[in-house]
């Protein structure tokens, strides 16, 4: 500790030549300094085989509840099709994993699947598959993956660690060990601190507010202003990337605080990448539903909502995805509170929501950030999706410009990975997938409803020009069951995505010009002090 101390004093004052924190850094240096810091604590990654080095030997949830269910998908050919298996699934109570306009994937024990054929038409009693033939088995497999092995116990009690070198060349192609699996939230925020501690030329954490349970949901902002102070008259262009807000979608949360690191260690290592951070805030919040989460890790690893106490004792949680004012779809919210999509009897009533959508208010009134960009990320069904999710009838008013720069994106994946992304608005889901770019007008129902999501109340209340939901790997080979060495290439894509939305918002297709930036901001402004009268502030 006394090697760390003395390094983190070099690299402070390395970095920051006068003294004064505000005084723009040499980048290079404190990247360099910070990044050799997290080698020599972590060590480095091993190419072959892959070392895990464990912070806790950890306990994973009881699958007990699951032993008899399977996951089946549902293909679907027409509206009438779509309203009978949205119909079935809500009297049965079933667990929606995933849908759009061609299929479903649903969560059922063996002893219902007779009673929910009964229920569909003709049509659809032999269109499914199943994806997922016993859930308790993967579940244990998918935890076993990510279990320490006793070569991997071995190596870390004995202190086991691979040579390093200062060379910083490859640093975001060997991301540390933190990556090597998915981390729970007792890990997740000390490392958040660390990043904050090491990289204190460009990194800070923020607090967006508190869950229901108390926890602090926080986020890592990436930025350093130009010139000589950090308080500069010009509105500070923001992008928000968020995970998490289902807790079962862990590959969410992973590429989250994959993407941080790589944007974060690439400060100083070429201009283009410098300017994203100057030019633009980042911030990263990985999960913003931390006691779903803890859930997940604890009790239920396909736990979905928050936990927040709802009208029916036995019945826990609200979707905080289906929560926020914007068409918000209250006639559908209010009918089950033990679905996993349960919106609550208002709009905001997830305390999650509610913080987060303040927290967006404070930071737009105050003057210190303008959101241009906005990421919300989740899975599975490898997907850019733009406004809007409520409705496939209204469309939205800068439709070309976002369908663009999704096309770009899902382009950007494809040629740094190969993976393919289908591209469309949220209201249709993955029509697309593969390949197809049919498009329609008609207002075709969904197995779930859309209503009152993060991304269409980012586009259309705070007026945040490129406003995106992202659906990660895979198609529904393991659904919510990802395995670890998926991680880091899922990290790498969303990396590669947000490296070409920042250089896209910089060209002039963009909101690099200073009106067009005011012009937005203008009307944020008015549109969040028209809603303050609905505000209830839980802080």
């Amino acid at each position: 500790m006394h090697a760390f101390a003395i390094f983190s004093l070099i690299c402070i004052a390395t970095a920051y030549p006068s003294g004064q924190a505000n005084v723009s850094p040499n980048p290079c240096l404190a990247t360099r300094w910070s990044a050799f810091l997290i080698r020599t604590i972590f060590g480095s990654p091993p190419k072959d085989p892959a070392v895990f080095v464990p912070v806790q030997l950890r306990e994973y949830p009881s699958q007990a509840n699951y032993k008899e269910d399977v996951v089946l998908r549902f293909n679907i050919s027409s509206e009438e099709e779509a309203k009978a298996l949205s119909s079935a699934t809500n009297a049965l109570f079933l667990d929606v994993w995933e849908s759009n306009r061609e299929w479903a994937d649903i969560r059922v024990a063996k002893d219902v699947i007779q009673s929910l054929l009964s229920m569909l038409p003709e049509s659809m009693r032999h269109k499914h598959v199943p994806l997922i033939h016993d859930l308790a088995s993967a579940l244990r497999e998918a935890s076993a993956s990510s279990e320490p092995t006793e070569s991997d116990l071995y190596q870390h009690r004995k202190g086991t660690r691979q040579e390093f070198s200062p060379s910083l060349e490859k640093l975001p192609d060997e991301p540390n060990v933190f990556f090597n699996d998915y981390q729970p939230l007792s890990v997740i925020v000390p490392w958040m601190r660390l990043m904050q501690s090491l990289f204190t030329t460009h990194v800070r954490m923020v607090d967006i507010g508190k869950s229901f349970e108390g926890r602090s949901i926080l986020g890592l902002k990436v930025g350093v202003r130009r010139g000589n102070s950090e308080h500069s008259p010009e509105l500070r262009k923001t992008i928000l990337i968020t995970g998490g807000s289902h807790a079962r979608e862990w590959v969410s949360v992973s590429s989250v605080t994959y993407a941080a690191y790589a944007l974060i260690t690439s400060y100083g290592k070429s201009k283009q990448m410098t300017r994203l951070i100057e030019d633009f805030d980042w911030i990263f919040i990985p999960t913003s539903n931390p006691d779903g989460y803890v859930k997940t890790w604890e009790h239920d690893r396909l736990w979905r909502k928050n936990t927040q106490e709802t009208s029916v004792r036995f019945c826990q949680g609200y979707d905080i995805d289906r929560s926020f004012a914007y068409e918000w779809d209250g006639q559908a919210a209010k009918g089950n509170p033990c679905s996993g999509s349960y919106a609550g009897e208002m709009p905001f009533q997830a305390v999650e929501s509610l913080q987060l959508a303040n927290w967006v208010k404070d930071e737009t009134v105050s003057g210190n950030a303008t959101f241009v960009g906005f990421l919300d990320l989740h899975s599975y069904s490898q997907q850019i999706l733009y406004p809007y999710a409520f409705s496939c009838i209204q469309t939205p008013p800068t439709l070309e410009n976002l369908e663009e720069l999704a096309l770009g994106l899902a382009k950007a994946i494809r040629q740094s990975s190969g993976d393919f992304y289908g591209v469309t608005s949220a209201c249709e889901g993955s029509v697309g997938v593969n390949g197809d770019s049919r498009r329609t007008k008609a207002a075709w129902s969904t197995v779930e409803s859309n209503g009152g999501s993060a991304l269409d109340w980012m586009y259309h209340e705070v007026g945040t020009k490129y406003a995106y939901q992202i659906k990660l790997p895979d198609t529904g080979s393991h659904g919510f069951l990802l395995p670890r060495k998926y991680i880091v290439p899922t990290g790498e894509d969303i990396f590669s995505m947000l490296t070409f939305f920042g250089n896209y918002l910089l060209g002039n297709k963009g909101v690099e010009s200073s009106s067009d930036i005011a012009n937005y901001h203008d009307q944020a402004m008015e549109q969040v002090i028209d809603s303050e009268h609905t505000r209830v502030d839980l802080r």
